[in-house]
């Protein structure tokens, strides 16, 4: 009995710190098609303002319909699945992205445009919290790892999607968006494999995750403060990457008087500056602590994106790269510090984050664009290079890797 009894959390011990690189590849894989068809969305803004006489403020509200679709239900899945995990959850989600890229496809009026961007928004709210939750049961312990290579998808697709836009539906119209279903359809086939996966292992690998994991000794009200300080760095990093995704290309014509095929591929040049940075904020907050390294990826960020607004072409691309990498950093730090905070509510955080994130995406995009209609785009760079300053409340969040020693 004693043998049984010490062996059985080793064997427990054993399962859960094994990462499956397999499956962590495989969900960034999926992550990046999911994110490489949302991006979409904001690369074709050139193509149908011009087509269905938009302002900057109808982009805006494309931009928040599609936005606050895919955050409002996040939590309330993360919180569901906490519970009940649905393995196959992920590749249902991906069929309203399918079924929302043909209707953007075919889209005749301003209306079906912010139908199909709902649908493609709830695509996205099904899959972000149950895919974030593979990626930690996959984690075998290397949660900041595991994160960044499961975002490390994601940013690649964000940057991918532009540079296609711009290749395949710029030139070809907004009826070439139906080939982007191809991928959407790959993107099913690929999760419902996962799923797969998921329904056999993840009920037991959940049970043996909250067996080792660390609790950190504090109280309620810190880790409700705590929480909302993350969320307040959560909005300042996203109302700042909104100005960029939403309006980046406007600001390079508007400016510098690019094309757009040229300015959508100095949004991809950003994006893709995004992508390679994810995957330093997981691994660097694993070794050295996520507390300091979401104060270096928020905080650290501001004198460049200080500089963005004044600079010529070139160093606008320079700064943009720099501002891409150090930036990309926080996401997956600030993630899996708030999961920290919450052992057990993986889903539910996740499904917090991601939905805020998307919908702090949204809210910034719309104002923006309204400040944008009744300013300028320049403007709205110029009071956007100031939101990293919020940074400094890094401050004031707890040292998690002390509270554990």
């Amino acid at each position: 009995m004693m043998n049984t009894s010490q062996t059985l959390p080793e064997q427990t011990k054993a399962v859960a710190e094994k990462t499956v690189y397999s499956i962590l590849f495989t969900i960034s894989l999926s992550h990046l098609l999911n994110d490489m068809l949302q991006s979409v969305i904001p690369s074709i803004y050139p193509l149908i303002k011009t087509n269905f006489h938009l302002s900057f403020s109808d982009i805006g509200l494309v931009t928040l319909t599609y936005q606050l679709t895919a955050s409002l239900l996040q939590p309330f899945i993360g919180l569901y699945t906490d519970k009940k995990p649905q393995p196959y959850s992920l590749a249902f989600g991906m069929s309203f992205t399918l079924l929302g890229l043909i209707c953007l496809a075919l889209a005749p009026n301003f209306a079906m445009i912010l139908l199909s961007v709902s649908l493609i928004g709830i695509g996205s709210s099904i899959f972000h919290p149950e895919s974030s939750r593979v990626a930690h049961l996959a984690s075998g312990g290397k949660r900041g790892l595991a994160q960044s290579i499961f975002q490390l998808g994601g940013n690649a697709g964000s940057a991918l999607g532009p540079l296609l836009a711009a290749l395949i539906v710029i030139p070809f119209g907004q009826g070439s968006i139906m080939w982007f279903s191809l991928a959407a359809l790959l993107a099913i086939i690929i999760l419902f494999n996962i799923g797969k996966w998921y329904k056999g292992f993840a009920v037991a690998k959940t049970k043996v995750v909250k067996t080792v994991s660390d609790h950190p000794a504090l109280s309620k009200a810190r880790v409700t403060t705590s929480l909302i300080i993350l969320l307040v760095l959560i909005f300042s990093k996203y109302f700042y990457l909104a100005s960029m995704t939403s309006y980046y290309t406007f600001f390079l014509i508007d400016k510098f008087h690019l094309g757009v095929q040229s300015s959508q591929i100095h949004l991809f040049i950003f994006l893709a500056s995004v992508a390679a940075g994810t995957l330093l904020g997981g691994p660097l907050g694993d070794k050295f602590g996520r507390k300091y390294i979401i104060w270096i990826s928020i905080l650290g960020v501001a004198p460049f994106t200080l500089l963005l607004p004044y600079a010529d072409l070139m160093w606008t691309t320079v700064l943009s790269v720099i501002i891409g990498v150090i930036i990309s950093s926080a996401f997956s730090a600030i993630l899996v510090y708030a999961q920290e905070l919450m052992p057990g509510k993986v889903g539910m955080i996740a499904g917090l984050f991601f939905g805020f994130a998307f919908g702090m995406g949204g809210l910034g995009s719309a104002i923006l664009g309204k400040l944008a209609d009744v300013t300028s785009i320049n403007y709205v760079f110029q009071v956007c290079a100031f939101l990293p300053l919020i940074g400094i409340l890094t401050g004031f969040l707890p040292n998690l890797e002390s509270k554990k020693k």
